[in-house]
């Protein structure tokens, strides 16, 4: 049997960010996965450490945007029509959470964790010896209309307020920082302050091998099979039994298959998205992540070329893929950059797990001692990997928190 003070259940961002911090606070740590390090949702994402969101991503309130998604002819957000009554009550809730006045205190209850989210990383990238995959140079919302361009400056305005760090650009301004974006854009906002990388499941591997230098182990497991034992947890790994006397469920959009059978109801949905490679037309580059803001998709520079990123997807999280929204995407990016090839046979899917008044469940379970949840970060999983690691940590050891945990309790719900 394998033995530690704590298992922590998911080898994505989260889960490895935890399993260090725990780590450092002299605790020994199993982490499990079914698959290895990086290699589910934290594989296929923009890139990001969002430092500049400090507003969650809000369901539509005007009848116009509501009207307009009906139709789902939208690149930025496609839904499974025979999945829409299941999600139905979900989509309600997260449509009340997204009122002026319950948005804005999701966001003063998000604030403390992004603001705290590129330091967070920095320290981790220099441990594991992986810095040189970040990149200091923000990233672009480009607008292709004048109307879309003065609603970005508005947003840029109120950045002021948290002292982001941003510039409206005109055509050339924004032909000079990106020369290869397509003539006949409006302009566009560099957000300066957020740090892309090159490689997040690259990134999400490195921290998880200075786990294993300075220690750590990791054991293959079904997490389905956690179960309560006299004075902590089990659950059979492929190589025997693992012991653990707290165990933290970071399973992202897989939590609820392990909390559900424990008798806890937590309303996790998934917002799928795609991504796929490609190589770039001669010699045209992209420096940073490009936002297409009236269409709902990202270009970024990755290690294997230019990833494009959908928007949301409502569909069953096993669902098979469907192309219709990347297809769609990849039309509309065609026009913003000279994109040629396609590097993959077949594009990557995955799911963000997502919570409908826009934050995530970090803490203890109520009714059960020793089981810890970190799960539900939705569009910002990446982006708050080591900050969640660290205030689950925090939790655990019985620590000062490096924020106030409270907005993140499981028993909000």
């Amino acid at each position: 049997m394998i033995r530690s003070d704590v298992a922590v259940l998911g080898a994505g961002i989260i889960g490895v960010s935890a399993a260090l911090h725990l780590q450092a606070r002299g605790r020994s740590v199993v982490l499990v996965d079914r698959r290895g390090a990086g290699e589910e949702t934290s594989y296929g994402n923009a890139g990001l450490i969002e430092r500049a969101s400090v507003v969650p991503y809000a369901f539509p309130r005007s009848v116009l945007d509501l009207l307009r998604y009906a139709l789902n002819r939208q690149v930025d957000v496609r839904y499974h029509w025979a999945f829409l009554p299941r999600v139905a009550p979900w989509l309600f809730q997260y449509w009340r959470h997204s009122s002026p006045a319950r948005l804005a205190e999701a966001a003063r209850a998000m604030l403390p964790l992004i603001e705290r989210c590129v330091d967070e990383h920095r320290p981790l990238m220099e441990q594991a010896g992986i810095s040189h995959l970040a990149r200091e140079t923000g990233w672009v919302a480009a607008y292709r209309t004048a109307r879309g361009l003065k609603e970005g400056a508005a947003e840029a305005v109120s950045a002021a307020a948290h002292a982001l760090r941003c510039t409206v650009l005109d055509p050339a301004q924004l032909r000079g920082l990106e020369p290869h974006l397509a003539e006949g854009l409006a302009g566009a906002v560099h957000w300066q302050d957020p740090v892309s990388v090159a490689d997040p499941g690259a990134v999400t591997k490195g921290y998880a091998d200075l786990f294993l230098r300075r220690g750590g182990r990791f054991v293959t497991a079904d997490a389905r099979t956690l179960q309560p034992a006299d004075g902590g947890w089990t659950l059979r790994g492929e190589d025997g039994p693992v012991a653990a006397r707290d165990a933290v469920v970071a399973l992202g959009p897989w939590s609820t298959d392990v909390i559900r059978p424990l008798g806890y109801r937590i309303p996790l949905a998934v917002k799928r998205g795609y991504h796929i490679h490609y190589t770039a037309q001669g010699n045209a580059v992209l420096h940073r992540p490009v936002l297409d803001a009236e269409r709902g998709f990202v270009l970024t520079p990755m290690a294997r070329g230019i990833r494009l990123t959908t928007g949301v997807e409502m569909g069953p999280r096993d669902a098979a893929p469907t192309p219709v929204q990347l297809d769609a995407a990849e039309t509309l990016a065609r026009t913003l950059f000279p994109l040629a090839d396609r590097v993959e046979d077949r594009p990557w899917l995955g799911a963000r797990p997502c919570l409908p008044d826009m934050r995530p469940v970090i803490g203890p379970a109520l009714r059960h001692q020793g089981l810890w949840f970190a799960f539900g970060h939705a569009h910002h999983g990446f982006t708050l990997g080591p900050v969640t690691g660290r205030l689950i940590a925090e939790m655990v050891t019985g620590g000062d928190t490096v924020v106030d945990p409270s907005p993140y309790r499981a028993d909000r719900f």
